[in-house]
């Protein structure tokens, strides 16, 4: 494995700007010659947010508000990576990466951190398309590898991934869950039964 990043920054990856936008430009997917595949834009905030509430459920505006803010606005870090797809004018899919160093002593790498398509556009090839262009960046930058993180109960998801070229990492989580600790009989929980504590030996 190369080690480039270590002795250079990576290259800014993000398109804020005007001009980045133009040098580059949308690209059409093969499978499909009406999508394209461009930058992500703040502008495209809600259009995000409606996408993934359709596919978790859950509306998550300021999440998503403080996502953006770390991979695509102005003046937040250089090495965000923020693609929309697009049919038209209407966001059909987006993901969200960056590059940087993982703990335990891993080199900089490529993370995907995020990516959602339209279920009324499935099976278009519209996540493998963002997947390539992210990789294609991630690959300019100079970093030797892209991670992503999956549940390993979410089928489809690993599925999409390992379609796309990816494979188990020099890493493997371990966890420990933790059972909240006994309180003996008798004893104060909590602020409030302190200060009432507090209070009866006042009184006393």
């Amino acid at each position: 494995m190369t080690q480039s990043l270590k002795t250079s920054r990576p290259r800014d990856l993000r398109t804020s700007g005007p001009q980045r936008v133009r040098t580059h430009a949308p690209r059409p997917n093969a499978q499909d010659p009406g999508l394209r595949v461009g930058p992500l834009a703040p502008s495209d905030l809600a259009a995000v947010v409606r996408l993934d509430a359709r596919l978790t459920g859950n509306y998550k505006a300021k999440y998503w508000k403080a996502r953006f803010a770390e991979f695509i606005a102005p003046g937040h870090g250089r090495s965000g990576v923020g693609l929309a797809a697009r049919e038209g004018d209407r966001l059909c899919g987006y993901l969200l990466g960056n590059v940087r160093a993982f703990e335990f002593g891993s080199s900089p790498c490529g993370w995907i951190f995020a990516v959602g398509v339209d279920p009324d556009h499935a099976h278009h090839g519209i996540g493998s398309a963002l997947v390539a262009e992210a990789v294609r960046r991630f690959r300019r930058a100079g970093v030797p590898t892209v991670r992503t993180m999956v549940r390993r109960t979410d089928v489809s998801m690993l599925a999409f991934f390992r379609s796309n070229g990816f494979v188990g990492g020099s890493f493997t989580q371990l966890e420990l869950g933790l059972v909240p600790a006994e309180v003996p009989a008798g004893a104060a929980q909590g602020p409030q039964a302190t200060t009432e504590r507090s209070a009866a030996t006042s009184e006393g």
